[in-house]
């Protein structure tokens, strides 16, 4: 006799709680699976939040000074004050130019002997900026820090009623979402997303390769649980341990790297739940495919952390890539979650950004489950 819809339905129930009872026992035993949910994006977050930096901090710089002015004074105190740049006085330019080409600083600020007359005359001051272009986004923010301190410095002579040799416009910017130019307020947000990306797919792909080893998926296969509640028995408690790492991951960049958060608690929640769903399946995805925790786990970091960490967005700018790798990027979830991740810390909840993002992750965790469904139906057939 069979049993009725009710009975069949709460008979399912059971199983599910049973395989989820056995894979919490299982979790708790295994100290692998806590390390790879706590201790890994703790580590990887120390090591990658503060070893990360856009920015330019006591850059190197030489100064040759032909002939001393009360002018260039002055605008190397404006240079001495600044957090950008550490510069040091050389007595000539073949002097800075050596220093410059051994690395010992990363640029040159030469004032010709005529730099105090001429400054005061309708011609542009004699300044020569020479920086090193052998690692380029160095160079770039070299030369736009001098520019922001000869900006600087510009206006407070303008102020004091001196002449200058620039038009009379001054520049007012202003920097919204990140208001003190910090790249480690951009980046860490990013860098969550892509650790949570490898957390995810190691935690089903390590563990579930693990029971292929060992014969226990094959006993589970010969009891009463169907194929999806055997994947419901075990996304439900690695869920939860991944929910709780991204918890310990947001509390790190908030409190320990001071990174804003201008969200909701709820929205966050509800991303990092779509976002975690579609990285569990990639692992499980994984683990169904190859059997062998060795491969498992190479194929989860070739196939989900690197693409995660070069074509999210989380360092290198998307529209700047090639149209055929920028078609690629769609296909990568965690540049969907750096999006969210960004907005939702710096910006707040902007329903533009998050709700077209969020709907792809839905689909990609919906996608990622029937696809493991019909490949384990067919190997168990």
């Amino acid at each position: 006799m069979k049993d009725g819809g009710g009975l069949g339905g709460r008979a399912s129930l059971l199983r599910i709680r049973a395989l989820i009872r056995k894979e919490t026992l299982q979790i708790l035993r295994d100290p692998s699976s806590l390390a790879i949910a706590f201790l890994l994006p703790f580590v990887l977050l120390l090591i990658f939040g503060y070893g990360v930096s856009l920015d330019a901090r006591h850059v190197p710089v030489a100064v040759v000074q032909d002939s001393r002015s009360p002018d260039s004074e002055g605008f190397m105190a404006g240079l001495r004050h600044s957090p950008w740049f550490s510069p040091t006085i050389y007595p000539d330019i073949h002097s800075a130019v050596e220093a410059l080409k051994r690395q010992d600083v990363d640029g040159i600020l030469w004032f010709r002997e005529n730099f105090g007359r001429e400054i005061h005359s309708s011609r542009n001051g004699p300044i020569h900026v020479v920086v090193d272009g052998v690692d380029d986004n160095t160079a770039r923010l070299v030369e736009g820090y001098l520019t922001n301190v000869w900006q600087t410095w510009i206006t407070l002579r303008n102020e004091r009623g001196r002449e200058s040799s620039v038009f009379p416009v001054t520049l007012e910017p202003r920097i919204w979402f990140n208001p003190d130019n910090r790249s480690r307020d951009f980046l860490v947000p990013g860098l969550i997303a892509v650790i949570m990306t490898l957390i995810g797919a190691l935690l089903t792909a390590l563990v579930v390769a693990r029971e292929w080893e060992r014969g226990t998926m094959e006993s589970l296969f010969v009891t009463p649980a169907s194929m999806g509640e055997i994947l419901i028995g075990k996304f439900i408690p690695y869920f939860v341990l991944g929910m709780s790492g991204m918890a310990l991951s947001v509390l790190m960049g908030h409190f320990l790297f001071g990174v804003p958060f201008r969200g909701s608690i709820f929205v966050l929640g509800l991303t990092s739940a779509l976002f975690l769903s579609a990285a569990l399946g990639m692992g499980l995805l994984i683990s169904t495919v190859s059997k062998n925790q060795f491969v498992a786990g190479q194929i989860a970091i070739v196939s989900t952390f690197l693409p995660a960490f070069i074509l999210s967005g989380f360092i290198f700018d998307v529209h700047s890539m090639p149209k055929m790798i920028r078609g690629i990027t769609h296909i990568i979830p965690a540049s969907y979650f750096v999006t969210i991740l960004q907005t939702v810390f710096l910006a707040g909840d902007i329903p533009g950004v998050i709700v077209p993002n969020s709907l792809a992750l839905a689909l990609f965790s919906v996608f990622l489950f029937a696809v493991i469904l019909r490949i384990s139906r067919k190997r168990i057939g």
